[in-house]
């Protein structure tokens, strides 16, 4: 009991991920960089969607959904880091350590299960376009944000509180840059083997179901396009999915590494690159991906900013 205690009232310490070295300064820097890009990037993306009339589709809607998640990602682990980093010391209180992982989990079942939604809406409108309007009303976007939401806050909740419940008697140094689950584990003086096992059998789960969706989908989605007669129509559905297709390949490719391959099979530092991928990089590089290969939100930007934009042919 007296264990249990301590691990309450004790902070953590995040190992971080850079020195004081000229190169760790650099690498500090770009992060610092792509952080306030990815901020920038999902903003103007979220403006731009509530502002254009031409972008008040379900398609933008859910759009705009996933750059709010983005916005969130890095916000939870990244300023953290920094402060730590220019204090030169990396303590987190126990209920801050809590917060970060919950919130963490929160928008990364979130996001996945978006994602996979996403992919649905994807279906409809390539698949079945004339009842598109009557499948994809406003009502049902607002139930799969809401079943997004609220899948994330359900895992999050109960996946923290089992996670913090365990007394840490170990060094409360956690290998990582943010409270992370499976780094906390570590620290744990009681058995976690089963809470382990059921840990990543729940995991499976959580990232096979909306990947197997969106398989599904896609899997129609393709079919229904090789059946095209027009050339232009195949380039237009190519165009429309392809870059929703990219974000699901950059956030479920880090997150299978990260809860599907066994611990034993990478180590902290590999685990430190995976993490810092899919909270900074990934969220940076979407509205990036929609932005650019995407000729609506060029035009919606090209119209606030007042300039004339060039109409390639589609």
């Amino acid at each position: 009991m007296r264990k249990a205690n301590e691990s309450v009232t004790s902070d953590f310490i995040l190992v971080g991920l850079f020195s004081h070295s000229a190169p760790h300064l650099l690498l500090f820097s770009l992060v610092v960089a792509m952080f306030t890009m990815g901020l920038v990037g999902n903003t103007i993306l979220i403006f731009l969607i509530r502002t254009d009339s031409r972008l008040h589709t379900p398609m933008y809607f859910l759009l705009s959904q996933l750059s709010l998640l983005d916005v969130g990602f890095p916000l939870v682990t990244i300023p953290k880091m920094a402060a730590n980093f220019m204090q030169e010391q990396g303590s987190i209180s126990f209920g801050g350590c809590a917060a970060q992982m919950f919130f963490l989990m929160l928008m990364g079942v979130s996001e996945g299960v978006l994602l996979s939604l996403m992919s649905y809406d994807r279906y409809v409108a390539v698949c079945h376009p004339l009842h598109y309007p009557v499948l994809m009303r406003h009502q049902v976007c607002l139930l799969m944000v809401g079943a997004s939401w609220l899948s994330g806050v359900l895992v999050a909740t109960i996946q923290t509180s089992i996670t913090m419940h365990f007394p840490f008697c170990a060094s409360h140094t956690v290998d990582h840059f943010f409270c992370e689950l499976p780094a906390l584990l570590k620290l744990a003086c009681e058995d976690t083997s089963i809470y382990e096992l059921t840990l990543s059998i729940s995991g499976v789960l959580i990232l096979l179901l909306p990947m197997s969706l969106i398989a599904t989908s896609y899997g129609h989605v393709l079919r229904a396009v090789l059946r095209m007669h027009s050339a232009e129509a195949r380039h237009k559905a190519f165009t429309t999915c392809s870059s929703h297709i990219t974000v699901v390949g950059l956030f479920y490719g880090a997150a299978v590494f990260m809860y599907m391959v066994p611990g034993t099979y990478h180590s902290p530092q590999q685990d430190n690159v995976v993490s810092l991928f899919y909270s900074l990089v990934t969220p940076t590089l979407n509205p990036l991906i929609y932005s650019l290969r995407n000729r609506e939100v060029r035009l919606a930007l090209a119209k606030v900013l007042g300039r004339p934009v060039f109409k390639p042919k589609s």
